[in-house]
């Protein structure tokens, strides 16, 4: 008899990147390391490397829709991560489901480039429909720089302007919202929850291998918060996670290498007798209030 408590099961709706750094392979493995079971509807196959998006190939929206169905009739869901949707039609097929299965806790990484460059993962109507209506169906999103001012058509180049933004997104229906500045020269986020701003710091890691690292912070986030965590404490040990895996990202293929969401692995002891902590492994800055 296997009296296994049953873990959460999180949804990632997102596209499959070949060298399983970004996309749906970076979410599953993220879900695994927080206790999760990670369930996955695909919405576009992808020609890519460490190097760079070649081409984009977007799955039909209908098939895109049963993938869905055929999940939500046999799981219960606790958590969506939704990553890149490729065009407008998956996108309003995304949102249907989430309306029919009553799915409202949902982070939303609104993926509309490649940081590697390429091809375009999100068309110019989507990312409309995704402004005016996806988002209003989140409970979280977590843009970066460049997306955080194609989503509200403000210049966001610094953390004042980063609250501007999470505050704008959240008037524009999301519940809160995570500005991303992995691009800064200090790794600033900035959390906004309808009601206070929390600035989350860190140091910057010397690294060349950060490619999935927004997708593995928005599906830690969607983990956390599946486990029961709060929302400040969901996105704090995200970003903990997500420091730590690129820190121990693989030096493979000829771009910017992987995260490592496995980096427990390397740390635990060869018999696995004491494994450390995930959400300890790194000295995240304390969150401040303004």
């Amino acid at each position: 008899m296997n009296n296994s408590p049953t873990p959460p099961i999180v949804l990632t709706i997102a596209g499959f990147d070949p060298s399983c750094g970004a996309g749906i392979a970076a979410d599953l493995k993220t879900f695994a390391m927080h206790d999760c079971y990670g369930v996955a509807a695909i919405t576009a196959l992808t020609i890519q490397s460490t190097q760079g998006v070649k081409a984009v190939q977007p799955v039909a929206h209908a098939t895109l829709r049963a993938q869905l169905d055929a999940l939500a009739e046999d799981f219960e869901i606790a958590y969506v991560k939704i990553g890149m949707l490729a065009n407008r039609g998956n996108a309003v097929a995304v949102a249907e489901f989430l309306d029919q299965a009553g799915l409202s806790r949902v982070v939303l990484d609104p993926v509309i480039n490649p940081s590697s460059g390429g091809a375009e993962l999100f068309d110019s109507s989507g990312v409309k429909f995704l402004r005016e209506e996806m988002i209003k169906r989140v409970a979280v999103i977590t843009p970066n720089l460049a997306e955080a001012e194609v989503l509200t058509g403000l210049e966001v180049k610094d953390v004042p302007a980063m609250k501007a933004a999470a505050q704008k997104l959240v008037q524009m229906g999301a519940r809160a919202a995570v500005v991303k500045g992995g691009h800064l020269d200090k790794p600033i986020d900035v959390l906004f929850d309808g009601v206070e701003t929390v600035t989350l710091g860190g140091e910057q890691v010397k690294s060349g291998h950060t490619h999935g690292t927004g997708c593995v912070f928005s599906s830690a986030i969607a983990a956390q918060l599946a486990s029961g965590r709060a929302l400040a404490e969901a996105v704090t040990l995200a970003k903990a996670f997500v420091t730590k895996a690129i820190e121990h990202g693989h030096a493979i293929g000829k771009g910017p290498g992987p995260v490592n969401p496995f980096f427990r692995f390397r740390l635990d002891s060869p018999s696995r007798a004491g494994r450390p902590d995930l959400h300890t492994m790194h000295p995240a800055a304390e969150p401040t209030l303004r």
